[in-house]
């Protein structure tokens, strides 16, 4: 568990200044100053200053902050000058730019780690191996072999983003566009329900067929792996709004810390290089959630601040400092509520 606990440490730590140094980058190539890089939350175990900015690593790692110079609006209550390096007197382009560069950052990074995971390990194409007996995609006429091109439109490039439509369905028609030996072909079917399981089955058995990746093909491929993770997250957190999510599907660092532990034991007996690979996939995953997440326009978050951001390019005036930070100020102590519970929901888990 020790050596999980660094694993996730070290994961955390790279893609969490991935993403403040995306912000800060911008943010200093725009003009504004950075007073404070933090990497984690809470008190503060270790600082040093570079140039203007105070860069601190806190004892909770539950996420970072670029801390800018009057980036909270409140110092307008107190009469503080601001000069034209802070954060509020930025137009409003450059803090769009500096509010997206985070995220920005995630799916860069995301991006890249697939290029490596495809280049070195493959990637799986949407090719049928099995279908399942009286099944839907039986009854419509589907064979192994067949190679499933778009689902409802879909452009589909992994056979991952088949086995996802599949979980997320909840017996919506699905139109399936594929092609057998050179020849494209369209059916509809309804996936049928499992009481067994309590989900929906299209009734394809496999995990599609290996493809090994040269060339640029690995940044095509590594490309779409990334495009998987962002629409897995999204559709993830579209759960909650359809009613199909519970408490224990969400999980903070405790959690992830128990995945890391169960990739670990699950890769070891395969060697260090399938140890490598299972990490980066999951950093891969966390990375994209990450920025995926953070675009939510929620207060708080990157999401939130950046529409208040478009709403003042369209008004074309901000609203006023002191009520935009206490929304976010709002947001901040509502998203510390929530860290608590998925805290304790991740401990319970230990205990059930």
């Amino acid at each position: 568990m020790l050596l999980s606990i660094l694993i996730f440490l070290l994961i955390f730590l790279v893609i969490v200044v991935a993403h403040e140094f995306g912000h800060y980058a911008v943010a200093k190539r725009n003009g504004i100053r950075v007073n404070e890089f933090d990497i984690g939350m809470g008190p503060t175990l270790y600082s040093w200053q570079s140039g203007e900015t105070m860069f601190c690593i806190k004892a909770l790692p539950v996420g970072g902050a670029c801390i800018f110079d009057g980036m909270n609006g409140l110092e307008a209550e107190d009469g503080a000058s601001l000069d034209e390096h802070a954060y509020p007197n930025a137009n409003v382009w450059s803090r769009m730019a500096t509010t997206a560069a985070g995220p920005f950052a995630n799916f860069i990074l995301g991006f890249l780690f697939a290029v490596v995971i495809v280049a070195f390990a493959g990637t799986d194409i949407p090719v049928i191996r099995e279908i399942m007996p009286d099944s839907a995609a039986e009854e419509a006429g589907l064979l192994p072999g067949d190679t499933i091109r778009k689902i409802n439109g879909e452009r589909i490039h992994l056979y991952r983003e088949v086995s996802a439509i599949s979980i997320f369905n909840y017996g919506t028609p699905l139109t399936i566009e594929f092609e057998r030996e050179g020849e494209a072909y369209e059916v509809l079917l309804t996936p049928r329900y499992s009481e067994e399981d309590d989900r929906y089955y299209i009734g394809l058995i496999g995990s599609g067929e290996y493809k090994e990746c040269k060339g640029f093909e690995v940044f095509s491929y590594g490309f779409y792996e990334a495009c998987y993770w962002v629409k897995t997250t999204w559709k993830s957190i579209g759960q909650i709004f359809t009613g199909h999510f519970s408490k224990d599907d969400i999980s903070g660092p405790v959690g992830v810390v128990k995945v890391v532990d169960d990739t670990l034991e699950q890769a070891s007996p395969y060697g260090l290089p399938t140890v490598v690979l299972s990490f980066l996939n999951l950093a891969t995953l966390l990375c994209i959630n990450l920025g995926v997440v953070n675009l939510l326009p929620l207060p708080a978050l990157d999401g939130g601040r950046l529409l208040l951001q478009i709403v003042e390019a369209f008004r074309g005036k901000p609203l006023p400092p002191e009520k935009e930070g206490m929304i976010h100020l709002a947001g901040f102590i509502a998203l510390f509520i929530l860290m608590i519970f998925v805290l304790f929901n991740d401990i319970s888990r230990f205990f059930r």
